[in-house]
């Protein structure tokens, strides 16, 4: 399969790479100058796993604009608030066959994507997968060879023949696919997942394992579970797992498969990137008051997410 991944960041590299290996046509699009120079220098990407086994891959990458070919399926992992320009800027290889598949952080790519295919080309879902972006074209793959999971589900809630392709691709490269037909309640999964761990380990720079080894994390937990649970059946959504499910996986992701991981909205604090909070808390915030209900503990980490990010822009000037 021919792939374009747009964005060379930690999970785009991931992705791409495993992809690579499993026998596919990857290239990487990278708007990222520093990202582009770097691997284009380098010659391709140094991948180590649980900070071990440096090793550089080569790979292909192209500047948007340079970008001659037209891929069968798109992969977008910028930043959410990225992807209005970064689709713009890759119009141009996007061909009337093309898929186009998300598994960003927080909800809102969607609607940007739909403005370059139909809605039967839009494959979206989720990553439970950790890597971390050590610097421009070095990325550290946590956990084992073969650890974590994806979950993708098409827009239309109808998988076709290309669809089921992409997932035994996934197969084949160790992402451990499942394809659901249910699009929004897969999104909402890491949606509430993500509203929790990222935003209170950004916080309080602390690891996943850290925070539910907090005595009062299973009340916390509750509390953001259920202000995202009743926003997400106002709005229509048919949720995958019960609430108390929902604080399970939160619970064994955090002590079991992740503990020492910090994610990714912590990596971005940390290296002075806009974080992605009001995508994942503050989605939710909208969605609550769109119905006329409250979300005060979400309304209240986007507060004090923004309050972190001016004091370290403050810090830094």
């Amino acid at each position: 399969m021919r792939i374009a991944v747009i964005g060379a960041g930690a999970m785009g590299l991931r992705y791409g790479i495993l992809l690579q290996e499993a026998g596919n046509e990857v290239d990487f699009v990278e708007p990222w100058e520093p990202s582009y120079q770097a691997i284009k220098e380098q010659g391709g990407v140094y991948v180590s796993r649980d900070h071990q086994n440096q090793h550089l891959v080569p790979v292909n990458i192209y500047r948007p604009a340079e970008y001659p070919k037209e891929p069968e399926l798109v992969i977008l992992f910028v930043k959410q608030m990225q992807s209005e320009e970064a689709m713009a800027a890759c119009s141009h290889f996007i061909g009337d066959r093309t898929y186009v598949l998300t598994n960003q952080n927080g909800i809102g790519s969607v609607d940007v994507i739909r403005q370059y295919v139909p809605d039967q080309h839009i494959i979206a879902g989720i990553a439970l997968i950790a890597s971390v972006l050590d610097a421009p074209g070095k990325v550290d793959f946590m956990g084992a060879k073969g650890a974590g999971h994806t979950h993708l589900a098409n827009v239309t809630e109808k998988p076709d023949a290309f669809t089921r392709q992409v997932v035994e691709e996934f197969r084949k490269a160790g992402m451990n696919p499942t394809l659901h037909k249910n699009y929004l309640g897969t999104l909402w999964s890491k949606l509430l997942m993500n509203s929790v761990i990222n935003t209170l380990c950004t916080l309080m720079d602390i690891t996943m394992g850290q925070y539910v080894a907090y005595s009062g994390a299973a009340g916390l937990t509750k509390r953001l579970i259920d202000e995202g649970y009743d926003a997400g059946l106002a709005d229509g959504v048919r949720f995958m797992q019960s609430r108390e499910e929902m604080a399970e996986i939160i619970f064994h992701e955090s002590s079991q498969v992740n503990p020492l991981h910090r994610p990714s909205m912590y990596q971005d604090m940390v290296n002075g990137r806009p974080t992605e909070v009001d995508y994942i808390n503050g989605y939710i915030v909208r969605v609550a008051k769109k119905h006329h209900l409250e979300a005060k503990s979400h309304e209240l980490l986007v507060e004090l997410l923004h309050l972190a990010e001016q004091v370290r822009n403050l810090k830094h000037e």
